[in-house]
């Protein structure tokens, strides 16, 4: 990495900030190794040409441009500026989409002109047109900050419809698996590539994730809270004994209700794998969808529970559903 990533602080008056600038450098995931690099080349050639020094930058890494929350950088940059501890009349950054793909266009522009209000120039290094307050420079700026935003909407639909083919074909798009299963990486032939870890993805378009069984020890758990609970009816009690007896959870904490409960309901233990029951959509509010949108890929996996003892406790579970809310 070069000189021009080095962050440099140092306090000036304002009459002496006219040729020194900030970089902000962005990129969306770890898979654009090179990207950070890519930018500040572009922008020590802008500066360089504009007889501009840099000596501060900024950086968010493997940081979407959607929303603003998750952003250290430039949440720390617009702090800067708004404090007024600046030592730059510049900032330098390699097109609008790295400024933020936020879904409103004024989002952007609110930002850039909190900058613009502390006398600090927001510059687009690769752009083709300068950001100087001009008419048609607003205009193209507007409309590529609009661009920016219908990228990031047009990818998520392309993602989400080839999440979906996938599923329909048995393979995991996305999220974690339940206790007792582990994700496995195939290639296109659908042969094994090694389990994947928690955290671990995929990284060739090519390949595919599929969920099997994993501990021997923790498959055996999973059919014994299946067993047992036809037995007590109760949760609670099959999550009591588990901790009474030192049974161990993937996140080490204590056995609950709830996980229990989820474990009861999870179809992937008899092979069936659904998709799309929660959606998030350009990071936004996650929402529960109705079944009828939900993608089920019947009997695509090795089962670890019967199908019979599933569907007695399936059976169970939604009567007592209903007696609860008769009583409501």
């Amino acid at each position: 990495m070069g000189n021009e990533l080095v962050v440099r602080k140092s306090s000036l008056p304002a009459s002496q900030r006219t040729h020194r600038a900030a970089q902000y450098v962005r990129m969306s995931t770890e898979r654009q190794q090179y990207s950070i690099q890519n930018q500040a080349a572009v922008i020590a050639a802008y500066a360089h040409a504009h007889n501009l020094t840099i000596v501060r930058t900024y950086r968010d890494e493997g940081e979407s441009g959607l929303l603003i929350r998750n952003r250290a950088g430039l949440i720390q940059l617009l702090q800067d500026v708004q404090a007024g501890e600046t030592d730059f009349a510049h900032i330098l950054v390699y097109d609008v989409s790295r400024w933020g793909r936020f879904q409103d266009a004024d989002e952007s522009a609110h930002y850039e002109f909190i900058c613009k209000q502390a006398g600090i120039r927001v510059a687009y290094c690769a752009e083709q047109f300068d950001n100087d307050g001009s008419m048609l420079a607003s205009i193209v700026k507007n409309i590529k900050r609009v661009m920016a935003a219908e990228y990031s909407r047009e990818l998520s639909a392309k993602v989400y419809a080839g999440q979906c083919r996938f599923a329909r074909l048995g393979y995991k798009p996305c999220g974690k698996v339940g206790y007792g299963l582990v994700r496995e990486l195939v290639d296109e032939k659908d042969q094994s590539k090694g389990i994947l870890k928690n955290g671990d993805r995929k990284y060739l378009t090519t390949d595919h994730i599929r969920v099997r069984p994993g501990d021997p020890g923790e498959v055996a758990i999973v059919r014994w809270i299946f067993t047992r609970f036809l037995e007590v009816k109760c949760e609670t009690v099959v999550a009591w004994e588990l901790n009474k007896n030192a049974v161990p959870t993937k996140t080490g904490k204590p056995w609950t209700r709830v996980m229990i409960g989820a474990i009861l309901r999870d179809e992937t233990y008899i092979g069936n794998l659904v998709f799309n029951r929660r959606s998030w959509k350009l990071r936004q509010t996650r929402k529960y969808n109705p079944p009828e949108e939900w993608i089920r890929a019947e009997s695509c996996l090795e089962p670890i529970v019967d199908r019979d003892i599933f569907l007695q406790v399936k059976k169970f579970i939604r009567s007592a559903v209903l007696i609860c809310q008769k009583r409501k």
